[in-house]
């Protein structure tokens, strides 16, 4: 049987304070700075051309409004959001900088450094992989077409982790307004940075 070919480029949503600050952000939920605001009408810009049909975010206020900004420049519809695409949970580690988790809790830190264990309370790689794949599937299905992608806006974890499992290898990080672009047929068959 063949599959139509379907597109979605995967975004990570725009810059906010804690971004600066370096604070892990996980499900606390932090607003788009002015910075972040510019990095999404950018986003906007470099999709154009790509007539996307709709876009989809998590339901954080960070890829949500990011997704506003992109769908309103582009006058294309911002379709559902869905928590499956929220960031990774880290647990004890939300809202401390690098060097505050490794005062605060110097054990679990060299744990997450050296094993990459997660801290008490964070979510498990495996379980941010299968929910940030299915809610990818689903706008693979639902919203991309054959002839016009969809524009997912996501988080850097939740982003890395969905491209680790279609191509088996974890990508470096990556910065906010970063975008990939990802295969569906029949299944997730392709995934390489824009």
């Amino acid at each position: 049987m063949v599959h139509p070919v379907r597109v979605l480029y995967v975004a990570r949503h725009g810059e906010t304070d804690w971004n600066v600050e370096g604070r892990w952000q996980g499900h606390t939920d932090i607003p788009l700075n002015e910075a972040g605001r510019t990095q999404a009408r950018e986003l906007a810009v470099a999709l154009r051309p790509h007539g996307l049909a709709a876009v989809v975010s998590s339901d954080l206020a960070r890829a949500r409004e990011t997704a506003q900004i992109v769908a309103g420049a582009l006058g294309v519809p911002r379709t559902y959001e869905d928590p499956r695409l929220r960031e990774r949970s880290f647990g004890i580690f939300e809202g401390l900088t690098r060097r505050e988790c490794e005062q605060r809790h110097p054990e679990e830190w060299q744990v997450w450094t050296q094993e990459r264990r997660p801290p008490r309370g964070a979510e498990p790689h495996d379980a941010l992989a299968v929910r940030v794949v299915a809610g990818a599937e689903r706008v693979a299905l639902e919203v991309a077409t054959s002839g016009a992608p969809a524009l997912v806006v996501t988080h850097g974890a939740a982003l890395r982790a969905l491209v680790e499992a279609i191509t088996g290898c974890l990508p470096p990080s990556v910065q906010n307004g970063d975008v990939w672009r990802i295969t569906h047929a029949g299944g997730f068959v392709g995934a390489r940075p824009v």
